[in-house]
């Protein structure tokens, strides 16, 4: 799945993917352990859509993204545009004072 795509979706959405990637990822291992299947390709594919899935989850938790959908948004595409937050950290900012600072003493 793709990170757009999943970016697009809305927090229920984003729940029920990440639940389901589990739970195929979980049975795809036991199929794996008893000789069922030889998806090593399909295991791969599932542990970084888990990834990514929760990846997304973690940045809207944090607060790194703007305009995330809601569930009534959910119909309307155009709405669902992400934007990352850059936020600088109180150490960046000391560090380009002190910049400044010896630069100014020169």
């Amino acid at each position: 799945m793709e990170v757009e795509k999943i970016r697009n979706l809305n927090r229920q959405e984003l729940a029920e993917q990440q639940r389901e990637a589990a739970e195929q990822l979980f049975r795809l291992k036991f199929q794996m352990k008893m000789g069922q299947a030889g998806g090593l390709k399909k295991m791969r594919e599932l542990r970084k859509d888990l990834a990514r899935i929760k990846t997304v989850a973690r940045e809207r938790e944090l607060g790194l993204t703007q305009n995330v959908p809601s569930a009534a948004s959910a119909s309307a595409p155009e709405a669902r545009t992400t934007k990352p937050v850059t936020a600088i950290s109180g150490a960046t900012k000391k560090k380009t004072a002190q910049k400044k600072a010896a630069t100014e003493k020169k």
